[in-house]
This record gives C-alpha cells, structure tokens and sequence, in this order.
C-alpha cells in the first residue's frame, strides 16, 4: 500500500472540497497552518547550526558527559 503524504480531512464538507480542488487544478483550501513561513525558517535556521555551536564551546569533559547522560537516557526508554 503506497504511503499518503498527506491525510484527507474527516469532515464531509471539507473532503469534498478537498476533492474538487484536486479535480479543477486549484489550491486546496486548506493549506495554510497558520504559521509565518519567516518565522519557521528562522527556527529551522537557529535548530540546524545549535547543536554545533554548543559543542564548539564545550569541553571535552562537557561533551563527554553530555553524550553519556544522552546516551543513558536512550537506554532507559528500551526499558
């Protein structure tokens, strides 16, 4: 069964809306979530490079009991 990029909405009015504008060509009503696309790159931006900067300004012994307290807390979740 091929996976779904996105899922249909429940409610008959909007999955028939939703189908309409699949048909014509035109942009599904639903498409906007109500976030501001600046504000979620700039957070994507600020997520990708963090986990780098910290580490750069860590010392060894921080980076060491940084990735043993991580990698406990991994362990404790098989549990």
């Amino acid at each position: 069964m091929p996976e779904r990029s996105r899922k249909r909405p429940t409610d008959v009015n909007k999955l028939a809306a939703a189908v309409v504008a699949e048909a014509t060509g035109d942009a599904a009503p639903d498409t906007d979530d109500g976030k501001d696309p600046a504000a979620v790159a700039l957070g994507r931006r600020g997520g990708l490079k963090g986990g780098k900067a910290r580490a750069a300004n860590m010392t060894p012994e921080q980076r060491s009991e940084a990735a043993r307290k991580a990698a406990s807390a991994r362990w404790a979740k098989r549990d």
